[in-house]
Protein backbone atom coordinates (compact mmCIF):
# COMPACT_ATOMS: atom_id res chain seq x y z
CA UNK A 1 0.00 0.00 0.00
CA UNK A 2 1.40 3.52 -1.15
CA UNK A 3 2.30 5.37 1.94
CA UNK A 4 0.65 8.77 1.19
CA UNK A 5 -2.38 7.53 1.24
CA UNK A 6 -2.24 6.80 4.58
CA UNK A 7 -1.28 10.31 5.40
CA UNK A 8 -4.54 11.33 5.09
CA UNK A 9 -8.19 11.33 6.87
CA UNK A 10 -11.47 11.88 5.18
CA UNK A 11 -13.66 14.62 7.17
CA UNK A 12 -17.57 14.75 7.10
CA UNK A 13 -19.83 16.21 8.63
CA UNK A 14 -24.00 15.77 9.14
CA UNK A 15 -25.28 19.16 10.61
CA UNK A 16 -28.49 20.92 11.84
CA UNK A 17 -28.72 22.67 8.11
CA UNK A 18 -27.24 23.48 4.99
CA UNK A 19 -27.57 27.64 5.84
CA UNK A 20 -25.07 29.60 6.82
CA UNK A 21 -25.81 29.65 10.91
CA UNK A 22 -25.84 25.54 10.75
CA UNK A 23 -24.03 23.79 13.04
CA UNK A 24 -22.42 20.39 13.02
CA UNK A 25 -24.66 17.35 14.65
CA UNK A 26 -22.14 14.37 13.82
CA UNK A 27 -18.45 13.83 12.86
CA UNK A 28 -17.00 10.96 11.17
CA UNK A 29 -12.87 10.38 9.95
CA UNK A 30 -12.33 7.49 7.95
CA UNK A 31 -8.50 6.54 6.91
CA UNK A 32 -6.63 3.73 5.57
CA UNK A 33 -4.35 1.76 7.97
CA UNK A 34 -2.16 -1.40 7.01
CA UNK A 35 -4.50 -1.82 3.67
CA UNK A 36 -7.89 -1.58 5.97
CA UNK A 37 -10.81 1.43 6.18
CA UNK A 38 -10.66 2.51 9.78
CA UNK A 39 -13.76 4.98 10.84
CA UNK A 40 -14.49 7.19 13.87
CA UNK A 41 -18.02 9.02 14.03
CA UNK A 42 -19.48 10.60 17.00
CA UNK A 43 -22.75 12.59 17.44
CA UNK A 44 -22.40 16.40 18.79
CA UNK A 45 -24.40 17.47 21.65
CA UNK A 46 -25.72 21.27 20.34
CA UNK A 47 -23.38 23.84 22.17
CA UNK A 48 -25.33 26.78 23.96
CA UNK A 49 -24.62 29.36 21.42
CA UNK A 50 -25.60 27.09 18.43
CA UNK A 51 -29.46 28.27 17.32
CA UNK A 52 -31.82 25.43 17.73
CA UNK A 53 -34.40 27.96 15.76
CA UNK A 54 -31.47 26.35 12.92
CA UNK A 55 -32.44 22.88 12.65
CA UNK A 56 -34.20 21.80 9.44
CA UNK A 57 -36.80 19.16 9.07
CA UNK A 58 -35.95 18.51 5.57
CA UNK A 59 -31.92 17.81 6.62
CA UNK A 60 -33.01 15.49 9.36
CA UNK A 61 -35.00 13.43 7.02
CA UNK A 62 -31.93 13.82 4.89
CA UNK A 63 -29.65 12.38 7.56
CA UNK A 64 -32.24 10.58 9.68
CA UNK A 65 -30.82 11.88 13.01
CA UNK A 66 -33.86 13.34 15.28
CA UNK A 67 -32.80 16.10 17.12
CA UNK A 68 -33.45 14.17 20.57
CA UNK A 69 -31.09 11.95 19.72
CA UNK A 70 -28.43 14.64 20.39
CA UNK A 71 -29.03 15.39 24.10
CA UNK A 72 -27.05 12.93 25.13
CA UNK A 73 -24.28 12.87 22.72
CA UNK A 74 -21.26 13.50 23.90
CA UNK A 75 -20.05 17.27 24.16
CA UNK A 76 -18.25 19.94 21.81
CA UNK A 77 -15.20 19.28 23.88
CA UNK A 78 -15.15 15.88 23.84
CA UNK A 79 -15.46 15.33 20.02
CA UNK A 80 -12.90 18.31 20.07
CA UNK A 81 -10.19 16.35 22.18
CA UNK A 82 -10.98 12.74 20.37
CA UNK A 83 -11.17 14.34 17.14
CA UNK A 84 -7.28 15.11 17.47
CA UNK A 85 -6.37 11.95 19.31
CA UNK A 86 -8.02 10.28 16.37
CA UNK A 87 -6.71 12.83 13.61
CA UNK A 88 -3.03 12.41 14.39
CA UNK A 89 -0.85 13.81 11.70
CA UNK A 90 -2.89 12.90 9.23
CA UNK A 91 -4.43 15.65 6.74
CA UNK A 92 -7.77 16.18 6.01
CA UNK A 93 -9.32 15.81 2.68
CA UNK A 94 -13.36 16.12 1.95
CA UNK A 95 -15.61 15.57 -0.82
CA UNK A 96 -17.39 19.09 0.22
CA UNK A 97 -14.62 21.35 1.75
CA UNK A 98 -16.13 24.27 1.80
CA UNK A 99 -18.84 23.01 4.24
CA UNK A 100 -16.32 20.65 6.35
CA UNK A 101 -14.46 23.52 7.20
CA UNK A 102 -16.94 25.49 7.97
CA UNK A 103 -18.41 23.07 10.63
CA UNK A 104 -15.00 21.91 11.81
CA UNK A 105 -14.77 25.61 12.71
CA UNK A 106 -17.42 25.98 14.71
CA UNK A 107 -17.18 22.70 16.40
CA UNK A 108 -13.61 23.74 17.33
CA UNK A 109 -14.77 27.08 18.18
CA UNK A 110 -17.69 25.87 20.35
CA UNK A 111 -14.52 23.58 22.61
CA UNK A 112 -12.49 26.48 23.10
CA UNK A 113 -9.95 24.97 20.62
CA UNK A 114 -7.33 27.92 18.75
CA UNK A 115 -6.49 24.95 16.30
CA UNK A 116 -7.73 25.28 12.78
CA UNK A 117 -6.53 21.92 10.97
CA UNK A 118 -6.96 23.01 6.64
CA UNK A 119 -9.58 20.58 4.82
CA UNK A 120 -8.39 19.73 1.37
CA UNK A 121 -10.32 18.74 -1.73
CA UNK A 122 -10.55 15.03 -2.30
CA UNK A 123 -10.60 14.98 -6.34
CA UNK A 124 -7.40 16.98 -5.47
CA UNK A 125 -5.62 14.28 -3.19
CA UNK A 126 -7.01 11.55 -5.11
CA UNK A 127 -5.62 12.89 -8.58
CA UNK A 128 -1.86 13.71 -7.13
CA UNK A 129 -1.99 10.21 -5.72
CA UNK A 130 -3.49 7.97 -7.90
CA UNK A 131 -3.64 7.81 -12.01
CA UNK A 132 -4.90 6.15 -14.69
CA UNK A 133 -7.22 2.82 -14.10
CA UNK A 134 -6.43 3.15 -10.54
CA UNK A 135 -8.52 6.59 -10.68
CA UNK A 136 -11.66 4.98 -12.63
CA UNK A 137 -11.44 2.01 -9.70
CA UNK A 138 -11.69 4.80 -6.95
CA UNK A 139 -14.68 6.49 -8.85
CA UNK A 140 -16.72 3.29 -10.13
CA UNK A 141 -16.21 2.45 -5.81
CA UNK A 142 -17.74 5.38 -4.43
CA UNK A 143 -20.27 5.81 -7.51
CA UNK A 144 -21.46 2.37 -6.50
CA UNK A 145 -22.05 2.99 -2.71
CA UNK A 146 -25.16 5.36 -2.56
CA UNK A 147 -23.97 8.20 0.21
CA UNK A 148 -25.88 6.91 3.31
CA UNK A 149 -26.13 10.56 4.61
CA UNK A 150 -24.48 9.77 8.24
CA UNK A 151 -20.95 11.24 8.81
CA UNK A 152 -18.91 7.99 9.71
CA UNK A 153 -20.34 6.08 6.30
CA UNK A 154 -19.72 8.92 4.01
CA UNK A 155 -16.23 9.06 4.95
CA UNK A 156 -15.77 5.39 4.56
CA UNK A 157 -17.32 5.32 1.42
CA UNK A 158 -14.85 7.50 0.21
CA UNK A 159 -11.74 5.71 1.96
CA UNK A 160 -12.91 2.40 0.67
CA UNK A 161 -12.28 4.20 -3.25
CA UNK A 162 -9.26 5.37 -2.11
CA UNK A 163 -8.15 1.59 -0.70
CA UNK A 164 -9.38 0.08 -4.20
CA UNK A 165 -6.88 2.40 -5.86
CA UNK A 166 -4.42 1.61 -3.69
CA UNK A 167 -4.67 -1.73 -3.97
CA UNK A 168 -5.18 -1.42 -8.00
CA UNK A 169 -1.66 0.85 -7.63
CA UNK A 170 -0.12 -2.12 -5.51
CA UNK A 171 -0.65 -4.80 -7.84
CA UNK A 172 0.85 -3.02 -10.67
CA UNK A 173 4.09 -2.15 -8.97
CA UNK A 174 4.31 -5.61 -7.83
CA UNK A 175 3.65 -6.86 -11.96
CA UNK A 176 6.77 -4.24 -12.58
CA UNK A 177 3.52 -2.07 -14.65
CA UNK A 178 2.45 1.50 -14.28
CA UNK A 179 -1.00 2.59 -13.44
Amino acid sequence: MDAAVEKFAILDFEASSLSGASWPIEIGLSWLEHGEVRTWSSLIHPAHDWEIDDWSPQSAAVHGIPLSELTEAPSATEVAETFFKVLGGRRLVSDAPEFETRWLDRLLRAAGRAENPSVEDFDGASFAMFEGYALDLLYETVERRPAPHRAGPDSARLARGWLKAAEHQVTFVMEGRTA
